[in-house]
């Protein structure tokens, strides 16, 4: 078995897992769960064909950060095709109507690099289906920026991006045809909130109610905040370009059902993994950085009581209930 590291639920075993199929019938994936592969996500031969209900990532953005085993300073030609085969390999693990949302941000302003689109346009030609893109307004969070082009004159201004893009597409059919339960755990107000196009409005605990830009900070900031050793925040890892914890929460309650299964193929310092774990989801990663892989096992072992979905559920149960 190549590098891994195996979480909680089921430490370094392959799992046999029923699957609730909308048309009633049961299939069986195999796939090892709750662990994180140190390995290239370009070959995720541990994950099975149709095996995974949500693909949360968010890539290098080639923009020469500092990445120990990764080279984020390509040719743009290069980098697509990078990308391309991971693209074809999450296409490859995706369950029938299962989504993979991608957070991205454009880049360089000479010229202005798109990224949102040559990677919308990659997955399309993949046979993806287009469900929309949400707009994630990161407000003061962003940061000061000095790239004035030519300040208070009409010379040369440039545009200062405040926001990112998370996209998201489905694999062959609109409706999650493949599930491991019928509840996700979403709150209605949630619901309501989060399917609205763009998301603002910081949070600090899951239940609250959300705006249509989702704004939160780059860090989220939460309640519930687990030590790492040498003191390191868990919600605020040593990476680069880590995304809010909030982003992967809401993605995956939005768009899958308790003990669903969730990957990312850059997984990074574990934050997908993190809001897996929090909601009852599986979660399966791929980071080429043992130093990452490392930091998210401290992550994941550090939050030792994760809010429990059940409460959620039976609110829901009594709300059903109330209305017969």
């Amino acid at each position: 078995m190549k590098n891994a590291i195996s979480g909680f639920l089921h430490p370094s075993a392959l799992i046999l897992h029923p699957l609730l199929c909308a048309r009633g019938c049961v299939t069986i994936a195999h796939v090892e769960l709750d662990t994180i592969h140190c390995d290239d996500s370009r070959y995720m031969r541990e994950v099975d064909d149709g095996s995974v209900q949500l693909i949360v990532t968010s890539p290098p953005y080639n923009v020469g950060k500092d990445y120990a085993q990764h080279h984020d300073a390509m040719g743009l030609e290069e980098y697509l095709a990078f990308l391309n085969v991971v693209w074809k390999e999450c296409q490859r693990v995706l369950c029938r109507g299962g989504r993979i949302a991608v957070n991205v941000a454009n880049t360089w302003r000479k010229p202005y690099i798109p990224l949102n689109g040559y990677i919308a346009r990659q997955l399309i030609d993949l046979g993806l289906q287009m469900r929309g893109e949400i707009i994630w307004d990161k407000g003061p969070s962003a940061g000061i920026s000095t790239a004035w082009g030519s300040f208070a004159r009409a010379s040369n201004p440039t545009l200062r991006d405040v926001h990112e893009y998370i996209m998201v597409f489905s694999k062959e059919s609109w409706k999650l045809e493949e599930t491991h339960s019928g509840e996700s755990g979403i709150e209605n107000l949630e619901f309501v909130e989060w399917t609205k196009s763009v998301w603002r409005s910081p949070q600090e605990e899951i239940e609250d109610s959300q705006r249509s830009v989702w704004q939160f900070d780059t860090q989220s900031r939460r309640s519930q905040t687990p030590r790492l050793s040498a003191g390191r925040n868990a919600h605020s890892p040593a990476h680069p370009t880590p995304f809010p914890l909030d982003l992967p929460l809401r993605l995956i309650l939005l768009y899958t059902n308790v003990d669903d299964i969730v990957l990312d193929p850059f997984m990074g310092s574990g934050t997908t993994a993190l809001a897996a774990k929090m909601t009852q989801r599986h979660y399966v990663g791929y980071e080429i950085s043992r130093e990452y892989c490392d930091i998210a096992q401290q992550r994941l072992a550090a939050l030792e009581h994760p809010p429990v979905i059940e409460e959620r559920l039976e609110r829901k149960k009594k709300s059903r209930q109330g209305n017969k």
